[in-house]
């Protein structure tokens, strides 16, 4: 995981749907931005339950 993000998917579900909101237009274009691979966000995110929304550009 990037070092600009947690590593605690809680945590990280917080920081990344306020980075959306605030900043990125979606997902890919954050990814691209922080330079991380999307598959390792929604993975982690995954296993907590939550996917990404392109429509709503959030994690629910």
């Amino acid at each position: 995981m990037s070092q600009k993000l947690p590593n605690d998917p809680v945590m990280l579900l917080s920081v990344l749907n306020t980075k959306l909101r605030d900043h990125y237009k979606s997902l890919d274009e954050l990814c691209l931005d922080m330079e991380i691979e999307k598959k390792v966000i929604t993975d982690k995110l995954s296993a907590i339950d939550y996917i990404y929304n392109e429509q709503r550009n959030q994690f629910e």
